[in-house]
């Protein structure tokens, strides 16, 4: 029953009563009532807007508004960009409808092509840009070869293989090779195949070769690890035409404007929805400041004696710093914005100093001394300046070592986007396009570098992005056949949740909350904080990029996963920290063999991972399990895992895994089940701290070489006969 068109009296009062009437949860005041086929800008029942209308309004209406959405498909062709306003508003089905929002168009007019083969074929723009298909609802598999084709060996520039029809493929520059190595799903677009002494020679992209095998980037703690697995090897061929062999397989020949389908058996194509995605991300809603970067410390203007010093032993930003011992020394530091962070090592013997800003004294006290060496620390802070043109001033006080690392700027004033909601909504229909320019560059678990240098590390976009956000929420929502991640709360997001939802069929990961470099945050108000994921379902995410996992969190405090239900994803179902060893004390470094301290301080802790149920994970890749976590923790606010029940994963590695660095979690409770890998890990001294007891298992294989890890009170069942306290916990798993 579509509202907007009742015409008759009951109608009227139906209308009547959803549109006076507020919907739990929804926000008060005003409602615009949208629909697939609006026009005008009335967005009242009897008149109802297009979508895009209404979130224009938004910006002038006054006081709370609900966007009550009626069923059918909202294509959107950009980006919807939702407004800061100061009051709270509400997107929300209308009662017993499913309005979708798609990124993607309709594709018909298709027509048999090859018959050998069974292609078909229709137009679309010259110049179409995507990485997915779906048909009938089912994701279709870009033209590949099978798995392992032939016998591939590097080269200088790419591979080499002995079979020679691979020189014979077309539309070569579109061409990608791709890998699956450990805990990493690495890809490369190639520049050309020829043939090369009765086989073929595959040139990849030289970026994309740097990065990801003769180069790959390590940036080392607190950014990645010291595992750099690289592309030296082929698993598979993808996207080239003669690769189209296979029922369910596409192949889009961009310059041509041709999309090539072999159908699946029992398919029209006359008849079939053919879904063609276009848009990254459908809807996005950002705060300031936006995403803080650091800038090296040779941004700044030195006056007196200063030294640099370049040491990848100590862990600084870009591994060098300015050094001064002379009295009088100062950097100045111009920028545009309402705040400025400074970031040097801290140490014992290390110096104080004065600052001005805008040539007034700041007259609080200022100095780099520390009980033991960290680096990245913030050592000078000021904000809330009205935002403008200003220059920060530090000086040196004494003949001890005085350091300048890392400027961060606040280019505006911490203005969240707030008191959102989104409640009965399908988001699907994305793409995204990145890696068919640059590759894949992993690093772990759906963070990958970006191609250029410095090589910031990058995520998929998501369908719905949240930057700077406070009081979002996400309730009853569909999050399906997508191209890049479901839901992302970055840049600082606090007190925003989602529940009773569902992800589903997603090329990346399923939701991402936080970010792997903010670490250094000591200021709350920039932080990411009380994040709340609970009774979601989250199935069949890294359906493209097989290192993605169903949930993903970087660096927060007070992040809250609680009876979730995570299946079916190639890699790890659940992965909360970042850092590795950054946190851990250099005497642990030192015993896990490294041969340099890199240590900082991360502001992750008080988290909770509690009453999940995480099964059939870990189906591709190595070196994960269900519930994973990698760096330090709070020791003042102990993070917990308890009540989980984990089964079923295997490749596992540990299925409770406390990775490197993890330190300051009490992990009990929780009911493990697979036959394989070991039910609890932890692998190298720098992983401290943790306490592990009251859990149930039917694997007996334990590997502890953490520093002060207790593993105690663990109940081992056998024939699958679980004690009623086990019972109770897999019952209560998963939503409730």
């Amino acid at each position: 029953m579509h509202l907007g068109r009742l015409g008759t009296a009951l109608g009227a009062a139906l209308l009547a009563a959803v549109t006076l009437t507020t919907p739990a949860g929804a926000a008060p005041g005003r409602t615009l009532v949208v629909a697939p086929d609006g026009r005008g800008e009335a967005c009242s029942p009897h008149r109802p807007c297009a979508l895009e209308s209404a979130s224009q309004r938004l910006a002038v209406e006054r006081g709370d508004v609900t966007v009550l959405l009626h069923g059918g498909t909202y294509r959107l062709s950009r980006t919807l960009e939702l407004p800061r306003t100061a009051a709270k508003v509400a997107f929300r089905a209308a009662p017993g409808e499913t309005p979708v929002l798609t990124g993607a168009r309709r594709v018909t007019g298709f027509t048999r092509t090859d018959g050998t083969r069974d292609i078909y074929t229709a137009r679309v723009p010259a110049g179409t840009d995507t990485r997915q298909l779906f048909v009938d609802g089912v994701r279709a598999e870009r033209a590949r070869t099978a798995l392992n084709p032939a016998t591939f060996t590097a080269t200088a520039t790419g591979f080499r293989t002995p079979d020679p029809a691979f020189a014979a493929l077309t539309n070569q520059p579109g061409i990608e090779v791709v890998q699956e190595n450990k805990w990493k799903h690495l890809r490369c677009p190639l520049t050309s195949i020829t043939p090369d002494g009765g086989g073929s020679a595959l040139t990849v992209q030289p970026e994309c070769w740097r990065n990801n095998n003769t180069a790959v980037i390590n940036r080392q703690f607190p950014f990645n690890g010291n595992g750099l697995p690289k592309l030296d090897g082929v698993s598979w061929v993808e996207n080239a035409p003669e690769l189209l062999t296979r029922p369910g397989q596409w192949y889009l020949d961009r310059a041509a404007g041709k999309l090539s389908y072999i159908p699946l058996p029992g398919q029209d194509m006359t008849r079939a929805d053919v879904e063609l995605p276009l848009l990254e991300t459908l809807v996005e809603a950002s705060g300031t400041p936006g995403h803080l970067t650091p800038v090296d410390d040779g941004a700044g203007a030195y006056t007196g004696a200063w030294t640099t010093s370049a040491n990848r032993a100590f862990g600084d930003y870009q591994d060098g710093v300015h050094v001064t011992t002379t009295p009088g020394a100062s950097v100045s530091y111009t920028f545009s914005g309402t705040g400025l962070d400074v970031l040097a090592e801290t140490n014992t013997g290390q110096g104080a100093f004065t600052a001005t800003v805008d040539g007034r004294p700041d007259p609080r006290p200022h100095t780099e001394t520390g009980d033991v060496r960290l680096a990245q620390q913030v050592v000078y802070s000021i904000g809330e300046l009205p935002k403008g043109r200003h220059t920060v001033t530090l000086t040196s006080r004494s003949d001890r070592p005085f350091l300048v690392d890392a400027f961060v700027v606040t280019p505006e004033a911490v203005r969240p986007v707030r008191d959102l909601s989104f409640t009965g909504l399908t988001f699907t229909g994305t793409t995204w396009t990145l890696p068919s320019r640059d590759g894949y560059v992993d690093n772990q678990a759906g963070v990958q570098w970006a191609a250029a240098a410095p090589h910031a590390p990058i995520r998929p976009p998501a369908a719905l992005e949240i930057h700077r956000g406070r009081d979002v929420s996400v309730g009853g929502s569909t999050f399906r056949q997508l191209g890049g991640a479901g839901l992302a709360f970055a840049d600082g997001t606090q007190s925003s949740r989602v529940t009773r939802s569902r992800f589903e069929d997603i090329a990346a990961g399923g939701i991402a909350i936080g970010e792997v470099d903010d670490y250094y945050l000591t200021d709350p108000a920039r932080m990411t904080l009380d994040t709340t994921i609970a009774d979601t379902t989250i199935t069949d995410v890294g359906r493209d990029y097989h290192d993605a996992v169903g949930v993903w969190a970087g660096h927060g405090r007070r992040i809250t996963l609680e009876h979730n239900e995570i299946a079916r994803t190639p890699y790890s179902g659940i992965s909360l920290g970042w850092g590795w060893g950054w946190a851990s004390p250099c005497e642990l470094q030192a015993k896990q063999g490294l041969p340099a301290c890199r240590r900082g301080t991360l502001y992750s802790g008080d988290n909770h991972i509690v009453g999940n149920d995480i099964h059939d994970v870990m189906r591709t890749l190595l070196d994960g399990g269900p519930i994973y976590t990698l760096g330090g923790q709070d020791a003042t606010a102990e993070s917990v895992t308890a009540g989980n029940w984990v089964h079923d994963a295997p490749n596992n590695n540990n299925m409770l895994y406390h990775d490197e660095g993890s330190s300051y979690w009490n992990t009990f409770g929780n009911v493990v089940s697979n036959p394989t890998g070991r039910w609890v890990g932890m692998w190298t001294p720098t992983i401290h701290d943790i306490r592990v007891h009251g859990n149930f298992t039917d694997n007996t294989v334990v590997k502890n070489l953490g520093t002060n890890v207790l593993i105690t009170d663990t109940t081992v069942v056998t024939g699958g006969n679980w004690p009623p306290a086990a019972k109770s916990v897999m019952a209560a798993a998963g939503p409730r």
